[in-house]
């Protein structure tokens, strides 16, 4: 399926579709960014769900300098429009309107432009605080939706038509039958245990460090991803000048980085990353997570469904988790509003055919990039070198980068999608 072109305007709202009410609701089972997103999909399409959330719901309004920060794709921006999220989200969010592709020791470099592009931003880099603070703001507004939070899923039992949950809330023990049972849970997923879906496990023997920083100069709205032998760094535009750094150490390397201090880690990132903003400053506080590609062998079960990183985590390179993630969840809101039966085989089946492009292109990309432009291969410096200046300079090329850049890949949600005024 063809995606239509991009447009200039900013994202518009696409119509919900009204469905009458579920004899048996939707159930999702973790309230994370993607479950959250979507149980409140759900709702705007007039579908019956509930929502059971490890921790109790808690707004935090205070703005901080050290912050965990997301890349949002434009399609990604328009789901979220279209589901009534963005608009709680985006006066703190700020655009990116260039990225900036480039491999230490190699020539050429890949570059992609808004306007360019005939849009007004490639995408939106945002503190996943304020995105989390926007999702329980518009999940507030459902009238659809049963929350359970704190609560826990402890067992799950077959019925011929669905699924028995227990679940363990602040009042005892509740039981919950439900049409469809979605595992919205994490890379580690009970539900997926529970389904007796295996998983795939790739360590990367990285270890990822994220923090905010302010360069000397402006990034103008500027991303920047930079490849090396020891793994990518990048830096994201944010407001008030600063940066959002994110940079990938071989795992041996991690306990050495921890251990130093604001300048021995700005000198550092300095040098992984070089001088295009001139001299990196102010490093917040350092967050390290190690990275793991983990891929679940099957997305659907039995009435089942595994979406965001239940189903997938993949490597941070690209900043494509949560972007994957919510086109999982907004492809199987669309395909649940259209059906009188959210748990039928052929839906499930119908979800994974139109899942399956988008999660393989996906992985196999980030994967591929580790592989080819984060090792030591020095035979392959020439041909990365080549790749770049053709990505850079010939337009066909340059268009598909930009497109799978903005987060249009295979048969897209319809509420990622834009139209032509």
């Amino acid at each position: 399926m063809t995606t239509p072109l991009i447009s200039s305007h900013t994202p518009v709202r696409q119509p919900a579709l009204i469905q009458p009410a579920l004899t048996q609701p939707v159930l999702i089972v973790g309230g994370g960014l993607v479950g959250a997103s979507l149980a409140i999909a759900l709702d705007a399409a007039g579908c019956d769900a509930i929502l059971v959330e490890a921790a109790a719901p808690r707004v935090d309004t205070q703005p901080s300098y050290d912050e965990r920060n997301l890349a949002l794709a434009r399609a990604t921006v328009n789901g979220l429009d279209a589901i009534g999220v963005w608009r709680h989200a985006a006066a703190q969010a700020t655009p990116i309107k260039h990225i900036h592709i480039s491999r230490a020791g190699d020539f050429g470099s890949a570059r992609m432009d808004a306007e360019r592009e005939g849009v007004d931003a490639l995408g939106w880099t945002l503190p996943a605080r304020e995105l989390g603070v926007a999702l329980l703001r518009r999940l507030d507004e459902c009238t659809r939706l049963r929350r359970l939070a704190p609560a826990k899923l402890e067992a799950l039992e077959p019925l011929a038509d669905g699924w028995r949950a227990q679940i363990r809330t602040a009042e005892g023990l509740q039981s919950i039958d439900a049409a469809l049972v979605v595992g919205a849970d994490g890379t580690a997923s009970y539900v997926r245990e529970q389904l007796g879906i295996e998983a795939e496990v790739h360590d990367y023997q990285q270890t990822l460090f994220v923090c905010t920083v302010t360069p000397e100069r402006a990034h103008a709205n500027r991303a920047y991803e930079r490849f090396a032998d020891n793994g990518p760094v990048a830096l994201l535009p944010l407001t008030e000048r600063r940066c959002g750094l994110v940079l990938t150490v071989p795992s041996e390397e991690a306990d050495a980085v921890v251990k130093l201090d604001d300048a021995g880690f700005i000198a550092f990132a300095q040098q992984r990353f070089g001088w295009r903003l001139g001299r990196l400053g102010r490093p917040g506080k350092r967050h390290p997570y190690a990275i793991k590609r983990v891929a679940a062998q099957r997305l659907i079960g039995p009435r089942a469904v595994l979406v965001g990183n239940a189903a997938q985590t993949v490597h941070p390179i690209g900043a494509q988790g949560f972007n994957l993630g919510l086109r999982d969840a907004l492809t199987l809101a669309e395909l649940v509003a259209d059906a009188d039966d959210p748990g039928a085989a052929d839906l499930l089946e119908r979800y994974a055919a139109r899942r399956v492009p988008d999660r393989e292109g996906t992985m196999t990309m980030s994967h591929g990039l580790v592989q080819l432009a984060c090792l030591p291969q020095p035979l392959l410096g020439p041909l990365r070198s080549l790749a770049l200046l053709a990505c850079d300079r010939v337009p066909p090329l340059q268009r598909l980068l930009a497109r799978r850049g903005m987060g249009f890949r295979g048969e897209s949600p319809r509420a990622v999608l834009e139209r032509l005024p």
